[in-house]
């Protein structure tokens, strides 16, 4: 354990106190074509960070400084990296990082008597030859028929990220190793509306079924797969048996580990939290059997690269740590409760709703790693939609609301798919990019009208962008990297466990109580009342 990194409540730091005596730059007066050549800071493979059009200037950059310098965030990054447990909350490892391959070179991490790095390896060649043999048809369904279609049974963790990512490769190609087999279906909730609607016009010969819950027992994951096994026996199909249509991915301590009614199961652990999962076999196996596992690999590499490059410890060098630490300022210095991700991308339309989970779950906490109260607020409401439909949607509060919402746009230079045509003289796709260009100046710089205050923009409404060449695996992989980093160091910088999530729990427990007939309790029996159908 590195006893010398420090653990401190951040408004006990001298670089807080010196962060906010700092003014908030004026983007609309200051923005400038050099400002934004300045403002970059190159990432993994093409991926690049631009924060010209947040508040910020050389004496907050350097306060920043001060305080990812003061806080140790590099510091407790390496901690992590190495082993030490940084769940305090369940007394964990955090080792997500190491799905994607080792970021400190000459370090292994044991943990359970195993060497994790050669564990999570050990999945990698599993996944990959069970894929390749679904795919090509040496494994097939219990009636004889090859697998076309699979559908993720999971929730939270096991089914946002995984989702987000497979519909973000949709449109990938051949010229990314890519030769897409099998379509993909994703089961999560526990309304059988749910599963009414992924079912229908199924073919239960040619499907594949993953359940994905790391304890084994996750309530929505096993009434999901108990109605799926239902469906099964129900079909009158000869011969179909469960044990050639579902796999599990799990822990190897898990009741799903044996079960004798799966085809396969696959391994995460502990140390990999269901929101920071879909670089483990959470992701891995449902990617693998679509995309292909050199699709998953190519993933994996952009994110270990993101990895890499998180280690800098110059803000001005760090994408990432610069993202973090602005966020930081806009949440505690200028008070912003809010944040939207606004991807200029239809393939990342599901991107948002996993971020909503990475970043409101990790960071949504009031108290600090040795659960003393915190003085001082802590993660953001996260939200989201595709550019362009999002303009047609909030963009009129993001504008012209009497609060002001930071903003994150990711955009690409060039399309994922290939269709595309001339219409007014430009593609759709340059149009899109347009459409993000102005938002972003629009944003920024705003528009006085005098006669008309109703057609007034005040502009200083902070945004910054994530830019990439194209939506490869590889970039896919290096996004997903940066804002699992950015949620990371900045739950250093609050001093608050960003690795567990007690808040999810208290409602389990009360759900089963209320399953269990209330058990006294008159609240839960009133309100209970109100969805039970009258006599």
């Amino acid at each position: 354990m590195d006893c010398s990194l420090k653990y401190n409540d951040m408004d006990k730091t001298k670089a807080y106190g010196r962060l906010m005596g700092c003014k908030p730059f004026d983007v609309r007066k200051g923005l400038s074509p050099s400002r934004i050549e300045n403002s970059t800071i190159e990432e993994a493979g093409s991926l690049s960070f631009n924060y010209a059009s947040l508040p910020v200037d050389d004496e907050i950059l350097d306060a920043l400084q001060a305080l990812a310098d003061e806080q140790q965030l590099i510091g407790k990054y390496k901690a992590l990296l190495s082993g030490e447990i940084m769940n305090v909350g369940e007394k964990r490892l955090v080792l997500h990082q190491l799905t994607r391959g080792r970021v400190l070179e000459g370090v292994s991490v044991m943990a359970d008597g195993v060497e994790k790095g050669a564990f999570y390896e050990k999945e990698l060649s599993r996944i990959k030859e069970f894929s390749d043999k679904v795919r090509s048809g040496e494994i097939k369904g219990s009636t004889g028929k090859e697998i076309t279609t699979v559908v993720q049974i999971g929730i939270g963790g096991s089914d946002l990220g995984p989702r987000a990512l497979c519909y973000a490769l949709n449109l990938i190609g051949e010229a990314d190793g890519c030769t897409k087999k099998l379509n993909a279906r994703f089961l999560s909730n526990v309304d059988p509306d749910d599963a009414a609607n992924v079912m229908e016009g199924l073919d239960l010969e040619r499907t594949l079924f993953i359940l994905v819950s790391k304890s084994g027992t996750t309530q929505e994951t096993l009434a999901n797969r108990d109605l799926v096994f239902k469906v099964m026996r129900d079909s009158g199909i000869a011969n179909l048996v469960s044990e050639k249509h579902v796999v599990a991915v799990t822990s190897n301590t898990s009741p799903l580990a044996s079960d004798s009614s799966i085809l396969e199961a696959f391994y995460m652990d502990d140390y990999i939290g269901g929101r920071y999962s879909s670089t483990s076999a959470v992701g891995g196996v449902v990617l693998s059997l679509v995309y292909g596992f050199d699709v998953f690999r190519q993933l994996l590499d952009g994110a270990h690269a993101e990895d890499v490059v998180a280690l800098e410890s110059n803000v001005r060098k760090n994408g990432v740590l610069m993202d973090a630490m602005i966020g930081v300022f806009l949440r505690n210095v200028l008070g912003y409760p809010y944040s939207a991700v606004l991807p200029y991308s239809q393939e990342l339309y599901r991107i948002p709703a996993h971020l909503q989970q990475l970043d409101m779950e990790s960071n949504g906490k009031h108290v600090n790693r040795n659960g003393e109260r915190l003085s001082y607020k802590t993660g953001p409401v996260i939200f989201g939609e595709p550019g362009t439909n999002g303009q047609h949607s909030f963009y009129q509060l993001l504008h012209q609301g009497t609060d002001i919402v930071p903003m994150q746009f990711i955009g690409f230079r060039e399309a994922q798919g290939d269709l595309d045509s001339v219409s007014g003289g430009s593609t759709s796709h340059e149009k899109l990019n347009a459409n993000l260009v102005a938002q972003m100046v629009a944003f920024a710089c705003g528009k006085d009208d005098e006669e008309n205050p109703n057609k007034a923009f005040d502009g200083n409404r902070p945004s910054s962008v994530l830019v990439a060449d194209r939506l490869t695996p590889f970039a896919l992989g290096s996004i997903l990297a940066h804002f699992e980093n950015k949620v990371m160091f900045q739950g250093f910088v609050w001093n608050i466990n960003s690795f567990d999530q007690e808040g999810v729990q208290l409602g389990k427990i009360l759900a089963k109580k209320v399953l269990a007939g209330c058990e006294g309790d008159g609240n839960l029996e009133k309100y209970s009342q109100l969805l039970t159908k009258k006599v």
